[in-house]
């Protein structure tokens, strides 16, 4: 069955007659980018476009114009897909500050997002090739990278132009958008803490899959080691509500219970914290906590929260910069020269005094 983007051509000696994906592969790019190179659209170089005109001719291909047509009706619309369930997505303002970042860009230029959220990773796959085949998105922006990850490699086999949040990755089979050097908010956490004569520190981590989750796992395993200190635990959770507080009783319940706890993000942190209190401690007499985010609601609590910025809005909007570019807009990407930093405030404070014996 043919698609809108599989279009005439001179019939090969199988008589089987060349697709744009055909042209897209012997020209080494996307069949985004053969489209965009025969409506002269997108930020295609001079060179790239002749390639692909130069391979189309070479093969045979031209775009049909019933297909040219139906690709000229773009939707405006943009997908957000994530992989959570409801209740963590809904207690997690992390994704509030992404998508005011995301639609910051995209409401004064006419675009919608599209928001879905989907259990697993074929669930996932498969929304996205639905998506595609009914043409109801004009691109897609990825969360969540991981440490192996089909996404990228499928949506540019499916033409539909995305964007990944993550650290940058030239390697990425699509743009990766965020902050660079992940590990430095962590090692400045860590600085942070061994300031305070802190030796007894755990970390909380996201699930073990996710690309950040291991460059942060990474980061503060090494800058204790190279201060001669062992994590009292590293505990993987997948950001509830229910596995934080469980994580946090766990940790508190042990003869030697740390006097500091890292969290992988501020929602983790914030149910830490309560959880803590719960138990009769004091933030930050008994435990410090640190989270990771620097979310609104870090700023709300009392004692207020110490954590570090990855400025997720700013991300959100940069993403979306470079994803509108390679829907064809006319849009300058903007630059992300940053990484995260450390926020110092009330949760982190000196080590406790052991009582006398």
């Amino acid at each position: 069955m043919s698609t809108p983007t599989e279009e005439s051509g001179t019939a090969d000696r199988a008589g089987r007659r060349p697709t744009i994906k055909a042209v897209a592969a012997a020209a080494g790019v996307s069949t985004a980018a053969v489209s965009q190179a025969f409506n002269d659209k997108g930020r295609l170089s001079s060179t790239t476009r002749r390639r692909i005109l130069d391979t189309a001719l070479e093969l045979g291909w031209s775009p049909s114009a019933p297909a040219a047509a139906l690709r000229s009706a773009r939707t405006r619309t943009l997908a957000l897909v994530v992989r959570r369930p409801t209740d963590v997505l809904g207690a997690d303002p992390h994704f509030s500050e992404l998508i005011t970042g995301i639609e910051g860009e995209l409401a004064p230029r006419g675009y919608g997002l599209l928001l879905h959220l989907v259990a697993g990773a074929q669930e996932e796959n498969v929304l996205y090739e639905r998506l595609a085949a009914e043409g109801r998105v004009d691109g897609a922006v990825l969360t969540d990278a991981r440490a192996v990850d089909p996404r990228p490699a499928l949506l540019a086999r499916l033409g539909l132009p995305a964007v990944l949040l993550g650290a940058p990755d030239r390697a990425a089979a699509v743009p990766s958008v965020g902050l660079g050097q992940q590990g430095a908010g962590v090692e400045e956490v860590v600085a942070h803490l061994l300031q305070l004569g802190h030796r007894r520190i755990a970390y909380v981590a996201g699930p073990e899959e996710l690309q950040h989750t291991r460059l942060r796992h990474g980061a503060f395993d090494a800058a204790l080691r190279e201060a001669g200190v062992r994590p009292v635990a590293v505990l993987h959770t997948d950001f509830s509500e229910v596995s934080a507080v469980a994580a946090t009783v766990a940790l508190l319940d042990t003869a030697d219970r740390p006097t500091a706890i890292v969290y992988a993000n501020d929602s983790m942190a914030v149910c830490g914290m309560g959880a803590a209190q719960r138990a009769g401690l004091r933030v930050p007499r008994d435990l410090s906590v640190v989270g990771y985010d620097n979310l609104p609601l870090g700023r709300w609590l009392h004692p207020r929260l110490t954590t570090v910025d990855q400025q997720v809005q700013r991300v959100g909007a940069a993403a979306a910069r470079v994803l509108l570019a390679r829907c064809g807009e006319d849009v300058e990407a903007e630059p992300l020269n940053d990484r995260p930093r450390l926020v110092v405030r009330e949760s982190t404070g000196p080590v406790p005094r052991r009582p006398p014996s």
